[in-house]
């Protein structure tokens, strides 16, 4: 793994992940009256940008089907507001982080650091990341620490959806060329809500572009458009990086190394997010 966006992204990404994948953070959207991980996960993840319906979250969060997200928003709102699912979801990470990290490494420093490299996130074109940029910092080192985290990956993600989109894929087909290459249709497609129909439906796009072959499985030209994502991706998450320095972001990669490695561990070993080895 040679590109250090990518790189920084596999020790934050574990980071941020603790509000979907563990049971502090279930527990704390349930007190908030978000039952049920899809609530908290629609609730926490869209609450920065206010009482939204689905259309936006439809169209930032770029991978679900549109039935799956409307069966969420706008109905979590008469459930808990965006300023009661952002308290829960902050308390949820603070609690996981606390039970997770303590005495794994220097948390105070990996906290100002990765605080510094989010506040040198462009947002203009960036949904998320902006949304998330504009919220109020935490007090504490562990609330810093994942605001940062998520700041990152919320602007790292919204340059992913502009690579999509200049690679001409939709929401359906993403999913089916990223099971072409994981093989993993019967985890990916409930996953992110699509119909048989709106699969097989991608399926023959994509074949018809010379994405699949008859099997299924990705052509050469599929794995170049990877590539060339995932290059324009990590491209577009650089400047946190740049602002940090090289010294700086060295130095965040070994004092956030231990804190990521200590995460990961407790998370499920297979997420739709699709994390690799830590870099």
């Amino acid at each position: 793994m040679d590109s250090l966006p990518r790189t920084m992204w596999t020790l934050f990404e574990p980071i941020h992940d603790v509000t979907y994948f563990t049971p502090q953070a279930r527990e704390a959207f349930e007190a908030a009256n978000l039952r049920g991980f899809w609530r908290g996960y629609f609730a926490g993840r869209a609450a920065p940008l206010g009482p939204v319906d689905a259309a936006p979250v439809i169209a930032a969060f770029w991978g679900f089907a549109p039935s799956m997200v409307t069966r969420a928003l706008p109905d979590v709102w008469s459930r808990a507001t965006p300023a009661e699912a952002l308290a829960a979801r902050l308390a949820g990470a603070r609690a996981a982080l606390a039970a997770l990290l303590d005495g794994a490494g220097p948390v105070d420093e990996a906290a100002a650091l990765l605080r510094e490299a989010a506040s040198a996130v462009p947002t203009v074109g960036r949904v998320l990341g902006a949304a998330n940029a504009g919220l109020p910092w935490p007090a504490d080192p562990l609330g810093t620490l994942w605001q940062a985290a998520t700041i990152l990956r919320e602007h790292r993600g919204d340059g992913h959806v502009a690579a999509l989109l200049v690679a001409g894929l939709d929401g359906p087909e993403t999913g089916v060329w990223r099971a072409s290459i994981d093989q993993r249709r019967d985890y990916l497609q409930p996953a992110r809500g699509w119909s048989d129909d709106d699969w097989i439906a991608a399926v023959k796009r994509l074949s018809d572009r010379g994405w699949l072959d008859d099997s299924g499985a990705a052509t050469a030209v599929a794995l170049d458009a990877h590539a060339e994502i995932e290059a324009t991706t990590d491209r577009l998450a650089a400047a946190p990086w740049v602002h940090l320095g090289e010294a700086g972001t060295e130095r965040l990669r070994e004092v956030l190394r231990p804190l990521a490695v200590r995460v990961r561990a407790a998370l499920p070993a297979e997420t739709p997010i699709g994390l690799p080895a830590l870099g």
